[in-house]
């Protein structure tokens, strides 16, 4: 068996602008999201998703040189929210337009959640494509979205991502 492999671990000696944030703003939308680390070295992506403009997500990305992971099956993440719904997105390239995505609900205490690759879905603008799910072959880069059709105040802790 393969041993895990750290894709990000936060500390209070990360380099927070490794991360990238998306708004809606990128369509005309007034969401605001932002990464930082807080006291306890954890990255926090928090902020306010608007409908406002045809709005309504945010999104933090880390892009990494492309790496094999045909060793591996999941991911794995270590964090804590606010209860909503959340994304996880990877892509295997960095030419890739689409995303594969797999669903979660964060709660108030710290949880592993793993997820298997081949539950994530290829996903492009939101539209679901006929395209088989992510088959782990390489990783160009991770990402956390939320976009849930509503107005909400938004904070998701993470303490690491990991390849199982």
């Amino acid at each position: 068996m393969t041993e895990a492999k750290t894709i990000y671990n936060f500390s209070k000696s990360s380099k927070i602008d490794e991360w990238k944030i998306v708004n809606d703003e990128v369509m005309g939308g007034m969401s605001l999201g932002i990464i930082q680390i807080n006291s306890e070295g954890s990255g926090v992506f928090s902020g306010h998703v608007s409908l406002d403009n045809n709005g309504g997500f945010c999104l933090v990305r880390h892009d990494l040189d492309c790496i094999v992971v045909e060793d591996y099956s999941s991911f794995e993440i270590r964090m804590k929210g606010d209860g909503k719904k959340y994304q996880f997105r990877c892509k295997s390239s960095d030419h890739q337009r689409h995303s594969y995505i797999y669903t979660f609900s964060s709660g108030k205490d710290w949880k592993v959640i793993t997820i298997p690759f081949k539950k994530m879905e290829p996903y492009f603008r939101g539209d679901s494509l006929k395209m088989p799910n992510y088959n782990g072959d390489f990783l160009a880069q991770v990402a956390i979205l939320i976009g849930n059709n509503k107005e909400e105040d938004f904070s998701l802790e993470v303490d690491y991502i990991k390849l199982k």
